[in-house]
């Protein structure tokens, strides 16, 4: 499965600290149980990539393209 390629799976995301002063991201759903930590500097990266997706996302949907629906979060 490509990044471009839809879906029927949904699942929950959660973002937190961890007491060890870890940044985890939870993915939660049917199947799936998988926390993913990330030390300050690597979940920053994350969060950049992020943003810059968010960027492009906007800038092809700014072109005229119909939103489509999103995945459960």
């Amino acid at each position: 499965m490509s990044i471009n390629s839809q879906s029927e799976i949904a699942a929950n995301l959660q973002v937190g600290p961890t007491d060890q002063g870890m940044v985890r991201i939870y993915v939660e759903g049917e199947g799936i149980d998988l926390p993913l930590d990330f030390d300050p500097e690597e979940a920053t990266e994350i969060a950049e990539e992020l943003l810059a997706a968010v960027e492009a996302a906007r800038k092809m949907g700014s072109k005229g393209g119909k939103s489509k629906p999103r995945g459960k979060s």
